[in-house]
């Protein structure tokens, strides 16, 4: 191993950064941001501190002014009837139910319905509340439990969900419990998204409690050092702050999903992480090697930190891609994904290498694995030569193996995601809650104790004038259409306005209710008709999301095969690299209908299987995960690249590549995953599912996309794996990014004669 030199400022062999007679940096191909940092690093590192420090102030309350919706596209025609529905029949959309236990004396005892009269006009009086109705002012028998113990007041809170959830806040404490002989619970859709606001906001502080020491410990386990350990955390809780910040500032302009704080903490952490890494392995490998300080700090930027520059770019474009979506719920995501993914980019980048000025050797400081290195050179760093051999020696031989060890790991990869032939799309409901939650207890027994199915029934608006003949003719129309157990109505309005319902056959969401929804958008009327319910409204948001994919799909496929062009010059390896990370994600989706579609392990994982898989997440979670699985296929290839572009050999700079990041991206996956799994003991079910699949689909890249089929394909296809057409190459040399500015020598250097003979035990 080479000897350190001491440089850190203020430490032995110090004097200040290598000048060029002015006392400026020399001037090295880095860029501006390389000189600023490491002149005064410790003005950066203060510029950071304020910056954080009004970043807390600004995201004050995000949590609070965010929603808890967004599934819905706002242009189809579901969401139009909805809001119709809602402005002139305020009644027949409640969102706010109360559902009354009368115990043994029963829902008509005269006590109880005096009562339960009380309430109701009470709740009507109250400002922001209309629509009221209930089982004593209706005598309906679909508001009165089988039983006869409990029955049902509905009413509507109006006005956007921030301000309905302010009402409920203000009402509800005075509606909840006992109210002489009844006892009184909440429910309904309203008290449903708010609760799980409330529950997605506890379980993330819990994530964060869970994430934080264990993400501390495997930091250390890989680095050694503390000191170097705290210096990725430190990284990501200023990506994480700095994005709360941005999205409380998008609070006052659009609607933003509370869910995306999950990927606020995971993507903060893990890719924080994930870079701060990839710098500091970096940094510490120059110092092994001998450079001073200031060289290893503006070597690193200039190699490791333009791949994390490259590697944010690929992550953002891959989660901008959801922008193109209607859904608020998606929308939201890339608003965070974007903004977490530059912020941590942009903190490694400056706060990082101004960290690493000032702290020089010190980085190596408080070793806590050196009573696991007896007999290891005393002050030798843990970065050496002989680091990474393992992966070496793995690499040789899959290559050596690689038509078998292709077959085989591709074929167990489709075989995992098989399940997700059988996938079934529905909506999410009450049933993401725990069983315990208050308002998931309401409406289980709604679903299981009242007649019919409460959430089933959709509803057909119908605007413009017509005569009592024209209506009762609709309604036996629709009401013969197979499918359709009972249609009703109509209820009327002024301004030629009414509304029929209709139950149809079979599960809420299922095939036949999606078929009677077309039926009746199809069904000829003398006036025009719209229909919504949660049929509708999932069938809405399927088209959106089937219009949009392939714009999407389009947007990721194109930007990451030009971005990874520019990185490496080959016309192959960008295909490669995308067709090899979406065969990483096989994995995920086959467990996502296995487990929370098909009920496998729910008890084990603590959440209720619905049968179906709500619509939005596929396309969240594809999103996220090829975004990360990109973020180490670049970490390998630049290295490889990099290499390839020092010695010309391709096989010895496979192995090159995957010796010196195999266990990079390796602890990287381990370290995110460990935060996606915190994020995953969420109580609520989507979030759960967003974090242990992403989990899951980040260690299947890692350990078998980066480890086996990457080197087995580069080894198939050989050196035409760097093959480029002229006008390609040309402009490959003129816009392509590197991480080394050394041309490519012959391929019989001293670096790939030593590498073959370490190899050469696996060639007898």
């Amino acid at each position: 191993m080479a000897e350190v030199k001491k440089s850190a400022p203020g430490g032995a062999g110090s004097s200040g950064p290598p000048a060029d007679g002015g006392g400026s940096p020399k001037r090295d191909g880095a860029g501006g941001w390389t000189r600023f940092v490491t002149v005064r690093p410790r003005l950066t590192l203060l510029v950071a501190l304020v910056l954080t420090a009004l970043a807390v102030l600004a995201g004050g309350g995000v949590a609070d002014r965010m929603g808890s919706g967004g599934w819905e596209d706002p242009a189809a025609e579901s969401t139009y009837a909805t809001e119709a529905l809602g402005r002139q029949f305020p009644g027949s959309q409640p969102n706010l139910l109360l559902l009354v236990d009368a115990g043994a004396a029963g829902a008509d005892a005269p006590a109880v319905a005096a009562e339960a009269r009380r309430l109701a006009e009470r709740l009507d009086a109250e400002p922001g509340v209309d629509g009221v109705g209930s089982y004593w002012s209706t005598g309906s028998p679909a508001l009165r439990s089988e039983d006869g113990r409990k029955a049902v007041i509905a009413a509507r809170i109006a006005g956007e969900e921030k301000d309905a959830a302010a009402v409920l806040d203000r009402i509800a404490p005075e509606y909840r419990g006992t109210h002489g002989p009844v006892e009184v619970s909440l429910g309904g859709g309203l008290a449903v998204r708010h609760e799980m606001q409330t529950v997605i906001q506890e379980d993330l502080l819990r994530a964060e409690l869970i994430a934080l020491p264990l993400t501390l410990v495997l930091l250390v386990m890989v680095f050694g050092s503390a000191v170097a350990a705290l210096l990725p955390l430190g990284v990501g809780i200023v990506a994480i702050l700095g994005t709360n910040a941005v999205l409380r500032g998008l609070t006052e302009f659009t609607d933003v999903s509370v869910f995306a704080q999950n990927l606020t903490t995971a993507l903060g952490l893990g890719l924080a992480i994930d870079y701060a890494l990839f710098v500091v392995r970096r940094y510490r490998e120059e110092l092994a090697a001998g450079a001073d300080t200031y060289t290893a700090v503006r070597t690193t930027l200039r190699t490791a930190g333009r791949t994390v520059l490259f590697s944010a770019l690929t992550v953002a474009v891959s989660l901008a891609a959801m922008l193109v979506f209607p859904q608020y719920f998606l929308r939201s995501f890339a608003y965070a994904g974007i903004a977490v993914v530059l912020l941590a980019a942009t903190a490694a980048l400056t706060l990082l290498p101004a960290a690493l000025v000032l702290l020089g050797d010190r980085v190596n400081a408080l070793d806590l694995r050196r009573l696991l290195r007896r007999g290891r050179t005393p002050g030798a760093h843990p970065v050496g030569d002989g680091e990474g051999t393992g992966w070496g020696r793995a690499a040789a031989l899959v290559m050596r193996r690689a038509p078998v060890f292709a077959v085989l790991t591709t074929a167990g990869l489709v075989l995992l995601g098989l399940p997700f032939l059988g996938v079934k799309f529905g909506t999410a409901d009450d049933r993401q809650l725990p069983v315990t939650a208050s308002s998931r207890v309401v409406q289980d027994e709604l679903r299981h104790g009242f007649p019919g199915d409460p959430g089933g029934t959709l509803t057909v608006l119908a605007e413009g004038e017509a005569t009592p003949a024209q209506y009762a003719a609709f309604r036996e129309r629709i009401g013969a259409l197979d499918g359709v157990v009972r249609a009703d109505g109509p209820v009327t309005a002024a301004g030629g306005h009414a509304y029929f319902t209709v139950v149809p056959e079979g599960e809420t969401v299922g095939a036949q209710a999606q078929r009677t929804v077309a039926e009746l958008r199809a069904a000829p009327a003398p006036f025009e008709t719209s229909v919504t319910g949660q049929a509708a409204v999932l069938a809405d948001s399927k088209d959106a999301l089937a219009e949009r994919l392939p714009w999407a799909a389009a947007i990721i496929v194109i930007v990451t095969l030009l971005l990874v062009f520019l990185l490496t010059g080959s016309v192959l390896i960008p295909v490669q690299a995308v067709a090899l990370n979406a065969l990483s994600l096989t994995a995920m989706f086959g467990a996502v209908v296995w487990v929370f579609q098909d009920g496998h392990l729910a008890g084990l994982l603590g959440f209720t299987p619905t049968g179906d898989i709500e619509t939005t997440l596929p396309v969240l979670m594809f999103c996220v995960a090829f975004g990360l699985s990109m973020d180490y296929g670049v970490f390998l290839l630049s290295r490889i690249k990099e290499e390839y572009d020092r010695t010309g050999d391709h096989e010895h700079s496979v192995r090159f590549g995957l010796r010196h990041t195999g266990g990079l991206i390796t602890a990287a996956a381990v370290i995110l995953a460990v935060v996606m799994v915190a994020i995953g003991t969420s109580r609520v079910t989507n979030t759960k599912m967003l974090g242990l699949g992403v989990a899951l689909a980040v260690l299947m890249d890692a350990m078998v996309v980066r480890s086996l089929l990457v080197p087995t394909v580069m080894k198939l296809t050989g050196r035409l794996t760097w093959w480029a057409p002229g006008p390609l190459r040309r402009f490959h040399d003129r816009f392509g990014i590197s991480e080394s500015d050394t041309p490519a020598p012959a391929p019989d250097g001293s670096a790939v004669a030593e590498e073959r003979r370490e190899m050469s035990s696996l060639h007898p």
